[in-house]
């Protein structure tokens, strides 16, 4: 079992870059695979990207696609959400999400979540 806390939210404008990180309590969180989603208000929360108990697996929500990237710190109990070329669009409420092993994109999938941390890009 893990408990993921995110942080590093804030304001930011249009083209400016931000990290999110993602710091899990419990024991073995390198064998969990870690995914970051989002979800404004009266809507559904989304896939951002995940990250795998193999790092070389990881997956990206179309939109993110070479702008977002997905490291993690097995050392630190850490993952990151490093975010390029921020949009307004982007202006949400991200969550870190934790479930065994290998990745997946639907919420549902994941069994441990943290708070969330808001991130508002403006234009």
């Amino acid at each position: 079992q893990v408990r993921p806390v995110e942080s590093g939210g804030g304001l930011v404008q249009a083209g400016d870059s931000m990290r999110l990180s993602c710091v899990a309590s419990g024991h073995l969180f390198s064998t969990y695979a870690m995914g970051w989603f989002r979800q404004a208000p009266g809507k559904e929360r989304e896939f951002v990207a995940a990250i795998g108990e193999i790092p070389r697996d990881k997956d990206y929500e179309d939109s993110v696609k070479g702008r977002f990237t997905i490291p993690r710190d097995n050392a630190k109990n850490a993952v990151y959400l490093q975010m390029s070329s921020l949009k307004p669009e982007d202006t949400t409420v991200y969550y870190c999400a934790a479930r065994p092993r290998e990745i997946e994109n639907q919420p549902w999938e994941y069994n441990y979540w943290g708070q969330g941390t808001e991130v508002t890009v403006s234009s």
